[in-house]
């Protein structure tokens, strides 16, 4: 499991990455243009942190795998990701509509691709809980 950790980490760090692009894939200059004050700064707000939250889970992963793999706090931290990354899978499911990608080639990957990553991640941390 701690190789699946491991894999696990490298790729929440590449999807911390990829939240650079953000602000300019969604359009955000024109699309937050739109709200408030506090809702512009907090929508930017939240994705940096979001990020960082990525970036740091992704790290934990990689540096700490054999402590989150062989320890009871380390399976305590795995119950809290696991249960999280479950709940993310099913906001991709009842949180977004699929009129956001049903019939839309890219859209439509995109939001499978997610999917098995949300589920991979669930199943991963999961069976670390379980098997300690």
């Amino acid at each position: 499991m701690e190789l699946h950790l491991k894999i696990s980490g490298v790729l929440l760090i590449l999807l911390a990455v990829m939240h650079i692009g953000f602000p300019r894939y969604f359009k955000w200059g024109i699309e937050l243009e739109k709200l408030s004050l506090i809702n512009k700064q907090m929508m930017v707000t939240h994705a940096f942190f979001i990020a960082l939250g990525l970036m740091l889970m992704g790290l934990l992963c990689i540096t700490q795998s054999q402590e989150i793999t062989h320890t009871p706090l380390g399976a305590k931290i795995a119950l809290g990701l696991g249960v999280f990354w479950l709940l993310r899978l099913c906001v991709q499911f009842f949180g977004y509509s699929s009129m956001l990608w049903k019939g839309k080639r890219f859209e439509t990957t995109i939001h499978i691709i997610f999917s098995i990553f949300w589920l991979y991640l669930s199943i991963v941390f999961l069976i670390i809980y379980y098997q300690l």
